[in-house]
């Protein structure tokens, strides 16, 4: 009779075997094929790649003042594999001014993979970066000491004033996010954190070339491999000029030492930046080298929060030079006539027991004298009679609020403008499913009368209120706000050479450009008319829960504009307190290049004018 048992036993026994013998091959063919440890093995003992980084290109204001360059650095890298027992740790500690802590916390973290995800035994880690050149010529001297330790030369950057800090932005070593978001990186390389630096980082930084170095039996080098020809040079960084005046920047810096708030200047027909300040600021050079790490804690920790960029993140009501988008709006929906429409205003807009309240000015007014006195009344009934008596043109008050807020968005509210800087917020403009949603459907244009006059749920950017200025400035078009000018041997983003119009047709700027000229001739911006060119402006006073916020918006000339200023002074009070005075010195230094006598002692005076803001965290 057959034996079953033996049979089975005899099966199992031999399917053990063929697994063993499977599972050896998929070794065999792992440590041969797949795995590139030996490889790497071998090439580390016959070659030493060698890294060149390139110069990462330089930055100039429009006129070819140098604002960021390079300065040269050194870092101390480490093959952990070329150690093998043989180093002296004390004397490296002693040579590098380290405590053996530190070495030890040191060579932990290049082994952690989690922190250093593209860690290889065979490889150049990097152990200390930035030395300066004295600490260098002691480690170079001594360096035949310590197997397994090479000097990579690098760069660092350097910024030459103490300015547009928020603009330039600076350069740190990448995160593992970095990395795993661009293989271009690995553990101890730079990138770019913030400003320009962060933006146009693939253009700023190059292309690393590569040395590979022969080595004997004993690791040590014998000279380049094939005579260099497999090596591959770095190529530098391209060199980027930015709309930025460096004289503009450094005046405005100046003139909002001690207050918090922006200022933003745009050349019209280009919608190239001229200046960009948000205060408090800082000094960039803080922010290079080994200090940047705990000058960026203390700068995070600071209550004011100078690391935050006020001209593209703040989000303020734009106040009364908002008045000037209801005028274009109202004049091209036909809701008011520029000459026959005239509206009262008893110290404010009073209908049905509602009250916005007004500065006492002659009434009734048309638009033009409306803009020049900042009359409240006026825009709060322009914005009545369209949301809520031309219901024959639109149907709904939400079709009338949706027309309304198509308006704004085509003039820059609502959305990003897409300035080519990280970090750009959108600010607010309302539609009628915003207002569904909050008064569930029952409103009309007396709920929310507010917004006629900057006020409610509207919120814009500095650069968007600047931006209302260049296009006013242009007579209904623009071109999104840029900071770089040109990008060597590179053309600039269409989205920053192409014009965009708005909605309102050329008939109601102009009528808007009077309103805003009579403004600076005998209006709520009569300190423009000291100026010998022709200053257009427009004044706000933006409602807060403490201290009105200080606002300016305007251009000069009249005609053929060659700068848009916009200020923002929070707590400042009435617009003309701070925002005409520092809106006017802008506008006089771009287009003369200087300040006169008296201007620079009103400057001075200015910058001298601190706003108390108590201890409040902003």
């Amino acid at each position: 009779m057959k034996n079953h048992e033996l049979d089975y036993r005899r099966y199992v026994i031999g399917g053990v075997a063929a697994l063993i013998v499977v599972v050896y091959i998929i070794r065999l063919f792992t440590l041969q094929i797949t795995s590139d440890d030996y490889k790497k093995s071998a090439d580390s003992n016959a070659f030493l790649k060698k890294i060149e980084y390139p110069s990462r290109g330089i930055i100039t204001d429009r006129n070819g003042k140098l604002l960021v360059f390079n300065q040269p650095a050194y870092d101390i890298m480490v093959v952990m594999n070329e150690i093998k027992g043989r180093l002296d740790t004390l004397e490296l500690c002693e040579v590098l001014n380290i405590s053996r802590q530190d070495f030890d916390n040191r060579m932990a973290t290049i082994k952690d993979r989690n922190k250093n995800p593209g860690y290889s035994r065979y490889t150049q880690q990097i152990f200390m970066s930035q030395l300066s050149e004295e600490d260098f010529s002691i480690f170079q001297e001594k360096m035949f000491r310590f197997p397994g330790f090479y000097i990579q030369r690098r760069s660092i950057r350097q910024y030459h004033y103490p300015f547009a800090a928020h603009v330039l932005g600076d350069v740190a070593e990448v995160s593992p996010a970095d990395i795993e978001e661009d293989d271009y990186y690995q553990p101890g390389d730079y990138i770019g954190k913030l400003g320009v630096e962060r933006s146009y980082e693939k253009q700023l930084r190059g292309e690393k070339g590569i040395q590979i170095l022969l080595r004997d039996a004993h690791g040590r080098v014998q000279g380049r491999y094939q005579n260099g020809k497999f090596d591959r040079r770095p190529v530098a960084g391209k060199n980027l000029t930015l709309g930025l005046d460096a004289n503009l920047q450094a005046l405005g810096e100046r003139l909002m030492e001690g207050k918090i708030g922006s200022i933003v200047a745009i050349e019209p027909s280009t919608g190239e930046i001229l200046c960009m300040v948000s205060s408090p600021s800082y000094d960039p050079r803080m922010m290079v080298g080994r200090q940047r790490s705990k000058s960026h804690r203390l700068l995070s920790q600071n209550v004011w929060k100078p690391l935050l960029n006020r001209s593209i993140m703040g989000q303020y009501p734009p106040g009364s030079t908002f008045k000037t988008t209801q005028g274009l709006t109202f004049m091209t929906e036909g809701i008011i006539h520029p000459t026959q429409t005239s509206y009262p205003c008893g110290h404010g807009f009073n209908f049905r027991g509602l009250h916005v309240g007004c500065h006492g000015h002659a009434s009734p007014l048309p638009l033009v004298p409306a803009l020049s006195t900042s009359c409240n009344g006026y825009f709060c009934w322009g914005l009545y009679h369209m949301i809520n008596t031309h219901l024959s043109k639109y149907g709904t008050v939400q079709n009338a609020m949706n027309t309304w807020r198509d308006y704004m968005v085509s003039m820059g509210f609502g959305y990003r403008l897409g300035v080519d800087l990280p970090g750009e917020k959108r600010g607010l403009i309302p539609n009628a499913q915003f207002y569904d949603k909050a008064y569930k459907g029952s409103w009309n244009g007396l709920t929310i009368i507010s917004i006629a006059i900057g006020q409610g749920e509207v919120n814009a950017t500095p650069l968007q209120i600047a931006n209302l200025g260049a296009t006013i400035a242009n007579r209904g078009w623009f071109i999104t706000p840029h900071v770089v000018k040109k990008i060597q041997g590179e053309p600039l983003d269409t989205l920053y050479t192409k014009k965009r119009y708005t909605m309102a047709n050329r008939a109601a700027y102009d009528y808007v450009v009077q309103g805003m000229r009579a403004s600076a001739t005998g209006g709520t911006c009569h300190e423009l008319s000291r100026y010998d060119f022709m200053a257009c402006g427009k004044t706000g006073t933006a409602q807060n829960r403490g201290h009105d916020h200080s606002v300016f918006m305007g251009f000069a000339p009249m005609d053929n504009p060659k700068i848009a200023v916009a200020v923002y002074v929070e707590n400042g009070g009435w617009g003309a307190t701070y925002g005409v005075p520092i809106g006017g010195l802008l506008m006089e230094q771009y287009i003369h290049g200087k300040l006169s006598e008296a201007s620079e002692a009103k400057a001075a005076s200015l910058q001298e004018r601190h706003i108390s803001y108590g201890t409040t965290s902003r």
